[in-house]
């Protein structure tokens, strides 16, 4: 990641860090007057989005310095370690919720749900399902835009705020109307919901530090650009590696063994080039001309 994608990264993780907290003081209220644990839950969950982007900003940061002596290829792993702490944060949350949820029903505890509190927490939960959605297409729009893993990963953990808040306003209108266990329920959904953000995240964070391959597409496309001008090579090996939110690719071409060394340089220069155009996450690519002699077909 360059200087310049960390200061937009930062910037929208410090508003979303704002949003966070005032949203979990106002459902951890609005929760406790109307003992409602799935309310209550919801705050948590809102309150653990504090701490995560503290860390996804401390990841990005730490992703976005410059290559040095011990760290010769850059710190782009860095920003997946941050995702990998985020994603156990995330499945430590929702276990707690879920825990919590079933000892709500099995000691009967969701009969004090207190239906008189059901408009004002009914509002809290729609302001914050309303709240965390633009929190998540803003954040995303920016992952995006400056091709961030742990921000797109930030931006799915609002998401998934933003459905277990749906739950919340299924439970505290449950209890409004007389059905108090579905508050508990909800918060089993919710449970549901963390825990699958969090293997999801997790997941891809592993890909992306156990050099996984690009999708077939991207190598497709790396393919015909290599082949595209009269450049007479054939592909005699094309591979990938993804690097953090990067990638590198190790392409042996093969060429007319009788062309001169400035020429089959040229050729290998010329596709290095062309890839590095196409595909502005390629972090480094190596072109390999490897003989070939035409004469004896």
């Amino acid at each position: 990641m360059q200087e310049n994608q960390v200061k937009p990264a930062v910037r929208v993780s410090i508003i979303t860090i704002i949003i966070n907290a005032v949203l979990t003081a106002l459902k951890l209220a609005v929760g406790v007057f109307a003992a409602s644990y799935a309310l209550i839950s919801d705050a948590a969950h809102s309150g653990s989005d504090v701490l995560s982007t503290l860390i996804v900003v401390a990841g990005i940061k730490s992703a976005g310095k410059s290559a040095d002596k011990k760290h010769s290829y850059g710190h782009e792993r860095f920003e997946c370690i941050a995702a990998i702490v985020l994603a156990a944060m995330l499945f430590a949350t929702g276990a707690a919720i879920g825990y919590g949820a079933v000892s709500n029903i099995i000691s009967g505890g969701y009969k004090n749900a207190a239906g008189s509190f059901g408009l004002i927490a009914t509002v809290t939960a729609a302001v914050s399902i309303a709240v965390k959605e633009l929190m998540y297409r803003y954040t995303m729009r920016t992952a995006k835009k400056i091709s961030s893993g742990a921000l797109a990963a930030d931006a799915w953990h609002h998401r998934s705020d933003a459905l277990s808040s749906v739950g919340s306003l299924i439970a505290v209108a449950g209890a409004a109307i007389g059905f108090p266990i579905l508050d508990p329920i909800a918060g089993m959904v919710i449970c549901a919901f963390v825990i699958k953000a969090a293997a999801s995240i997790f997941w891809d964070s592993v890909k992306k530090m156990t050099d996984e391959a690009c999708p077939d597409g991207v190598e497709a496309e790396m393919r015909a650009i290599i082949l595209n001008r009269e450049r007479r090579v054939t592909i005699d090996s094309l591979k990938t590696r993804r690097f953090g939110d990067k990638f590198y690719a190790d392409v042996e071409i093969g060429i007319d063994a009788y062309l001169t060394f400035v020429e089959a340089h040229n050729i290998a220069t010329d596709i290095h080039d062309d890839l590095e155009r196409a595909f502005p996450s390629l972090k480094h690519c190596m072109v390999h001309a490897n003989p070939r002699d035409d004469s004896a077909k």
